[in-house]
């Protein structure tokens, strides 16, 4: 059986990625599979410092993670590239790395950096191109979303959404990635939403500060759906959240 391959991205940056990612890692990790995280380009971190192996390992636990390129400014990785006059990141080397990695794993996770078409290098390409690259090396990619939970992510869903379908690339599903305690109006209506804005189910929902959580591993199951390894049900989470009918206010 071969690797399951899941790039995960954002509708921004700070959406709660690398949490997510954590989260699928740890559900999967804790029904018995290998997993292997790469973070192709980790921009905004110093060479001393743990960035996002040591997050994810830290909530995750015991997995393989590999870096391929780290800037240290905290800007898109093409800018951060050329000003501190390091190489870029070619597709070519993120597919292979990934082929490696699933050769000795049931699970890899592809972690990008900031949104769908944040550019990795001077010739514009993103982490669609890698993914788009891994496919053509002949294996079963598909694209995690993460998307925040409030007003105006429905808009950012369905431009990723159209651009992932542009380049043939499949959309397992979006999955929020900071739920709040006390959600509003918006919150509650984009659980409905964001499905049909992605054309993708909506996976699950990790609820805000999800990263300081005692034990990380049972929240990931209960945030996760069972496409993710988790038990989290997307229709009882909406009928929980859905919102109060208000009467509509005549105009004056």
């Amino acid at each position: 059986m071969s690797a399951r391959i899941l790039f995960v991205t954002g509708t921004n940056t700070d959406v709660g990625k690398t949490v997510a990612t954590a989260a699928v890692a740890s559900a999967a990790l804790r029904a018995g599979r290998k997993v292997a995280v790469l973070k192709p380009g980790q921009t905004g971190v110093s060479a001393d410092e743990p960035g996002d192996a040591g997050e994810v390992r830290r909530l995750a636990g015991d997995l393989t993670f590999r870096e391929l390129v780290r800037y240290p400014e905290p800007l898109a990785p093409d800018t951060a590239a050329r000003r501190a006059g390091l190489p870029y990141l070619d597709p070519a080397a993120v597919a292979s790395e990934v082929a490696e990695l699933a050769a000795g794993h049931d699970l890899v996770l592809v972690e990008g950096a900031g949104g769908l078409l944040v550019r990795y290098d001077d010739r514009g390409r993103t982490l669609a191109d890698q993914a788009r690259a891994v496919l053509d090396a002949g294996l079963p990619a598909e694209v995690l979303l993460v998307a925040s939970a409030g007003l105006g992510t429905l808009n950012i869903v369905s431009l990723t959404a159209e651009a992932l379908a542009a380049r043939a690339l499949p959309l397992a599903g979006v999955l929020v990635g900071s739920w709040p305690a006390e959600p509003g109006l918006a919150e509650r209506c984009n659980l409905a939403d964001l499905p049909r804005s992605a054309g993708a189910p909506l996976l699950g929902a990790l609820p805000e500060r999800a990263g300081t959580a005692e034990d990380f591993a049972a929240l990931a199951r209960a945030s996760l759906a069972p496409e993710l390894g988790g038990s989290w049900d997307a229709e009882h989470f909406a009928r929980v959240h859905r919102p109060e009918s208000a009467p509509l206010r005549s105009k004056v």
